[in-house]
């Protein structure tokens, strides 16, 4: 991100996102467009909308594109949902899990190689904290993608797109033969991302986004909720909003608001309190950029804890 928060006006209001949160039911196939069918797993949540979004790419030969949870009865589901027909690849876009660890059990009963992100490297000390309890420590893929690699199958191309921010081994794949990219957790429809130090960095995320800002990818399929069918604006939202927000932010540490917990408070009307947690993370990425680019000070370290004053 370049710009700085006093480039924003404090009276600006971003963007509206066009979000779409109709419902997605879990456990029922859905034939999404002619090369591609959804299939739900039955996670739902406040982090997860109605579930994690396992996609079948392809027809007679298909890559499963993020297998989800170590769910028996998903990935019997998708077992289901391909009967007659081969798994060829799996695919992953990112080790968090309820990504990831589906795709050890379906590769045991399919034989299929495990395929896309590399797995999480452990955090040791960090100062912000931990948070490799959310990241699946036992992803094992069989072959890394590396950024714009490309994966021929029969019938359908998927190429890596590097797009680290929610999580640092984030991969999008673009499917050259329906002009589309599915998105993971990095641009869902139904909600923002979260971006949480330490394995997430807003300046990451950020640049994720301009990376996407220059592909041509008419649609995508995200990792929850439906697909975003105007990215280009949706993507000029979401820049929008974390602009906001990060001058948000700075506006209530001039007004004396010194720590993360007063800051969540001030900026987040009526935030579900299940959410506080990943508000705070939120808040926190937001910090760590800030710190880093000179703008605010931590007197050390941007962490959940410090306080911050403006440079």
């Amino acid at each position: 991100m370049t710009e700085k928060p006093d480039d924003i006006a404090q009276g600006d209001i971003p963007q509206d996102i066009p979000y779409d949160r109709q419902p997605c039911k879990a456990g029922e196939v859905v034939e999404a467009s002619p090369l591609v069918r959804r299939l739900i797993a039955p996670n739902g949540g406040p982090f997860t909308f109605t579930g994690t979004c396992s996609y079948l790419v392809g027809r007679g030969h298909v890559a499963v594109i993020d297998p989800g949870p170590d769910d028996a009865a998903h990935i019997a589901a998708l077992m289901q949902a391909t009967q007659g027909e081969i798994i060829a690849h799996i695919l992953v876009t990112h080790t968090h899990r309820d990504h990831s660890p589906g795709a050890r059990r379906l590769r045991a009963l399919t034989g299929a190689p495990i395929l896309g992100c590399k797995p999480h490297a452990t955090i040791e000390h960090a100062p912000s904290g931990r948070l490799d309890a959310s990241h699946d420590l036992d992803h094992d893929p069989d072959h890394v993608m590396e950024d714009g690699e490309t994966l021929q199958g029969a019938g359908y191309d998927l190429t890596a797109v590097h797009t680290p921010g929610h999580a640092s081994n984030h991969l999008c794949f673009a499917f050259a033969q329906e002009n589309a990219l599915f998105s993971g957790d990095h641009v869902m429809a139904w909600s923002t991302t979260i971006v949480g130090p330490p394995d997430g960095h807003m300046s990451d995320y950020m640049a994720s986004l301009e990376k996407l800002r220059a592909r041509a990818e008419a649609i995508y399929w995200p990792g929850h909720g439906g697909p975003v069918r105007d990215p280009q604006r949706f993507l000029r939202a979401l820049v929008g909003h974390r602009r906001y927000r990060e001058s948000a932010i700075v506006t209530a540490i001039d007004a004396g608001l010194d720590t993360i917990p007063a800051i969540v408070t001030k900026i987040y009307d009526g935030l579900d309190p299940r959410l506080t947690g990943a508000a705070s993370l939120s808040v926190l990425a937001h910090l760590e950029d800030l710190v880093a680019r000179g703008v605010v000070d931590a007197g050390g370290p941007a962490t959940l804890t410090a306080h911050y004053l403006r440079r």
